[in-house]
């Protein structure tokens, strides 16, 4: 018995790791907090208390860190999207090249560059028309006309 409880801060150091491993791979910020509580374990656990204990504390330290500390952690590390180049068309305009049906797309140049483009709901928009980029479906600019 006494080497069981010997073994105990070494199973929260190993339930801590197994965590951080988990945290590392997944990135959710969610089992970095349990991983915490198991840091914390395993000092509480050298005060030799029952074992149910221990794992009520653990339960109860690693949500309150999950509950009060992961949305100010998500705030801090949250990265910035950086729209790409085809992303910073979106709200442009530009002037069609090439006729747009409903059942075809047309083209339209913008920055010097030809693109397929389509039209909201399927408008027909003629050649020299001014047009306004609203989404970007694969390589096909979804476009209105002004």
């Amino acid at each position: 018995m006494e080497d069981l409880i010997n073994l105990v801060p070494w199973i929260w150091l190993g339930v801590a790791v197994l965590c951080v491993l988990i945290e590392a791979f997944t990135f959710s910020l969610t089992t970095i907090w349990f991983a915490l509580g198991a840091v914390v374990l395993i000092f509480v656990s050298l005060t030799h208390i029952a074992l149910q204990w221990q794992l009520l504390i653990f339960v109860v330290v690693s949500l309150l860190l999950l509950i009060f500390t992961r949305p100010f952690a998500v705030k801090k590390l949250k990265v910035k999207k950086t729209p790409t180049n085809a992303d910073s068309l979106i709200g442009r305009k530009c002037i069609v090249t090439k006729e747009i049906t409903e059942l075809e797309k047309g083209e339209v140049k913008i920055n010097g560059n030809e693109w397929s483009a389509q039209s909201v709901g399927g408008v027909s928009i003629q050649p020299g028309e001014e047009v306004t980029v609203k989404e970007i479906q694969g390589a096909t600019l979804i476009v209105e006309k002004i």
